[in-house]
């Protein structure tokens, strides 16, 4: 089984920016989640270059994801926005169709002659 190990050394320049990052998240990361630095070193290449090799395949990928992610997101607070208030709403107008007599189109009174209805042709009600 020793043959399948392979063994490569990493130097980190803490001079530059993006190398002292990467030590510090290393010298900082939760031990209990990441058991050694070859199993996190090994989860960000292979997350980096599935994503890198995705879109170069498909450039525009990342950014309908994030879309289709944020669409969801509103989706998902409408319906429950509709959840909480449907309710109240629906029995609202049930409580106002049972207090309410029918009418038929007759009964409607006549629009006002004055103001700006008044130009308004009113006989596209029917009668």
């Amino acid at each position: 089984m020793r043959n399948n190990i392979r063994s490569t050394n990493l130097r980190f320049n803490l001079e530059k920016d993006l190398q002292r990052k990467a030590w510090e998240y290393l010298q900082t990361m939760d031990k209990q989640e990441f058991k050694s630095y070859s199993h996190v070193i090994a989860l960000a290449l292979v997350d980096y270059f599935d994503r890198y090799y995705r879109t170069q395949e498909d450039p525009y990928l990342e950014t309908r994801e994030r879309e289709e992610q944020f669409v969801n997101q509103i989706v998902e607070a409408v319906e429950r926005s509709l959840e909480q208030a449907l309710p109240l709403f629906l029995s609202g107008l049930t409580a106002g169709l049972t207090q309410r007599e029918p009418q038929n189109r007759a009964s409607f009174p006549a629009p006002e002659e004055s103001g700006p209805e008044a130009d308004i042709d009113w006989d596209f009600l029917g009668e």
